[in-house]
């Protein structure tokens, strides 16, 4: 069976070239050939069929053949909001497995407690188009730069809001429940999780988020470390109706 190769080109029925890094792997790496066949995915929906036209040593055309639309795999906007770790490769790790299962954006948010105050938005971008051709996704997902915690929450957001934290005195319920009861009827079935830094959000964050509409919930039994917390949102978001 042939290897399928992809790459990934945004506006690809709007352009005719590869970018520069994509065709450096494709001449150098995987030493492709004129008329050789490759898969484009637009990060918007759509697989594109196309021949290569190699028109130099780094640069190389193409032509699309066919194309088809792929149906999302998910039935909501999946939205998961992070105060980034100090150590960034947790939050790596997070950008790869959650572009591999299925997100549509991810924030991170610069809360109370929070120590890491930047993230390399390049880099993180990389990751998430290394890992969408990994996964043969059509869909490429938003990584937003680090925002304020009362900014985001002065955001637009969707009716079926979280915030997952750990303190008692604030009643929780479990997140797959929430996201089950509160889902909107139809196909607009958006949902967003909150996840605090390693020490949780403030008292003073959860009940700002509470005051603007977000549900108090929990992820489980088990006290999870913020990377696992966020890809255990995710998995939930995905599993609820």
């Amino acid at each position: 069976m042939k290897e399928t190769r992809f790459f990934y080109v945004p506006q690809a029925t709007t352009h005719d070239e590869l970018p520069s890094e994509e065709a450096l792997h494709a001449l150098k790496v995987l030493r492709l050939k004129n008329d050789d066949e490759i898969t484009i995915i637009d990060g918007t929906g759509s697989f594109h069929q196309a021949r290569l036209i190699v028109s130099g040593s780094r640069e190389c055309r193409y032509e699309i053949i066919s194309s088809h639309v792929r149906e999302r795999e998910w039935n909501k906007h999946i939205h998961l909001a992070i105060a980034p770790t100090k150590m960034m490769e947790r939050m790596e790790w997070l950008v790869e497995k959650a572009t591999e299962i299925g997100v549509d954006r991810i924030s991170f948010l610069n809360t109370q407690w929070t120590v890491r105050k930047t993230v390399k938005i390049e880099r993180l971008n990389k990751i998430v188009i290394s890992a969408v051709k990994q996964s043969h996704k059509a869909w490429v997902p938003i990584i937003d730069e680090m925002v304020n915690f009362k900014t985001f929450l002065s955001q637009t957001l969707p009716s079926s809001r979280c915030i997952a934290h750990c303190y008692e005195e604030y009643p929780r319920q479990l997140l797959f429940d929430v996201l089950n009861r509160e889902a909107p009827s139809g196909n607009n079935r958006d949902a967003l999780v909150l996840i605090g830094p390693e020490g949780d959000f403030s008292p003073e964050e959860v009940q700002m988020a509470l005051d603007n509409g977000f549900f108090s919930v929990s992820l489980g039994k088990s006290r999870l470390r913020t990377e696992t917390a966020g890809m255990s949102a995710i998995m939930q978001m995905h599993l609820s109706r």
